[in-house]
């Protein structure tokens, strides 16, 4: 996701620091950027002067430090409360006042996240789909201290980079993502109850305009990412039956069967490098 959201703020125009944990995953976050860029250009959506502009506003780094001069940072780590925490009380020290943090929480309230800042009123959501570079819709989710020009600022934002923006309140799955677990949830039934098979519910839901079924769309997520909203959904919800997670994730995830990014899920792909 991360390398999405910086891929289309570059191609805006925007000078984009990309930081992570370390050199490593950064190497392959770039080189996934350059794939994406070659996919869009074989389309005839990006030309090479563009794309090669885009590429110079780019630059990685797994140094915090270097993030204390950006006007506004994209959090995309995994959904983990603890986690998000501990990366925006970091940010809390490192950046000046007028410094916008946004997490792309899918589930999470934004509410708890900006908790431990010193000044809550510049944290909100900003919940991109993926893959973040093709998908239109975006939502910003506002957190109780979120301030009204944080918003307008973010807004702003968000249709610059081409992008439709979504206001959410800062509800359990916010808008998408609690319609989307009823969506996976009865299709994980359909399956278990021997109704249907994975790839006929995929078929019936691509028939009838979905770009991707509903395992495809696991796959390309990650069924670990995709428990893990579930599961925060179903506890934020106390318990709601209808947000139940399915025990086919849990042995999915178990086995390490997590769709495209370990080569094989509900469906087998080719890990060639």
């Amino acid at each position: 996701m991360g390398s999405g959201i910086a891929l289309s703020s570059a191609l805006a125009g925007y000078d984009v620091v990309l930081n992570d944990i370390n050199d490593v995953y950064l190497q392959r976050a770039y080189k996934s950027i350059g794939v994406m860029m070659e996919k869009m250009s074989e389309r005839g959506k990006l030309s090479i002067p563009d794309a090669n502009a885009a590429a110079l506003r780019i630059r990685t780094s797994s140094h915090f430090e270097h993030l204390k001069t950006c006007d506004l940072v994209i959090e995309a780590a995994v959904e983990n409360l603890k986690i998000k925490q501990e990366i925006f009380i970091k940010l809390s020290d490192l950046c000046p006042e007028d410094c916008i943090f946004a997490s792309n929480t899918s589930s999470l309230a934004v509410t708890a996240i900006a908790s431990v800042c010193r000044n809550p009123g510049r944290v909100l959501g900003l919940h991109f789909f993926n893959p973040a570079h093709i998908m239109k819709l975006v939502e910003i989710i506002r957190g109780q201290e979120t301030t009204d020009d944080v918003m307008y600022r973010t807004e702003g934002y968000v249709k610059q980079i081409g992008k439709s923006p979504v206001l959410a309140k800062d509800t359990p799955g916010f808008i998408v993502n609690r319609v989307a677990r009823n969506y996976y949830g009865e299709a994980f039934r359909l399956v278990s109850d021997g109704v249907a098979t994975v790839e006929q519910v995929d078929a019936i839901l691509k028939s009838n305009s979905f770009a991707m079924g509903p395992f495809q769309l696991m796959d390309l997520i990650g069924i670990d990412v995709n428990l893990a909203v579930t599961q925060s959904v179903y506890d934020q919800f106390f318990g709601e039956p209808r947000f139940r997670p399915h025990p086919m994730q849990q042995k999915m995830v178990e086995a390490n069967t997590l769709g495209r990014k370990t080569g094989k899920g509900f469906y087998s792909y080719n890990t060639e490098k």
